[in-house]
């Protein structure tokens, strides 16, 4: 049942995403934006660890997730560390998500050349 959670929650997630684009005539860049926030404004209220064990990969791999990870830890480190850990903790758990799009960009513009 994981699985139809998943793919629902998911296919949701992605379908708001093209609304948005459609209805409204944002860019790819907004809509990226937008659902980072949302993503940390679902997490300030602990509403987004909710989807996460309802939906499982449905919740996690959109981008959505990014910002509930960026909150998350920003907000463990804040826990621990006092107002100077907010910084350190927003890269805790993504780092290997930013270091991954950096890699892959580069060697993306390494190997490929643009069109004129």
């Amino acid at each position: 049942m994981i699985f139809l959670y998943a793919f629902l929650v998911g296919g949701l997630i992605c379908a708001f995403g093209q609304f948005l684009a459609d209805r409204f005539k944002l860019t790819p860049g907004h809509i990226v934006c937008l659902f980072v926030v949302i993503g940390a404004a679902l997490d300030v209220f602990a509403l987004y660890d909710r989807l996460v064990n309802f939906a499982g990969a449905g919740a996690q791999l959109p981008i959505m997730s990014f910002g509930h990870s960026v909150m998350h830890g920003a907000m463990e480190a804040a826990e621990t560390k006092g107002i100077l850990g907010i910084a350190g903790g927003m890269f805790t758990l993504t780092t290997v998500g930013i270091t991954s799009a950096i890699l892959f960009a580069f060697l993306t513009a390494l190997f490929f050349k643009p069109k004129s």
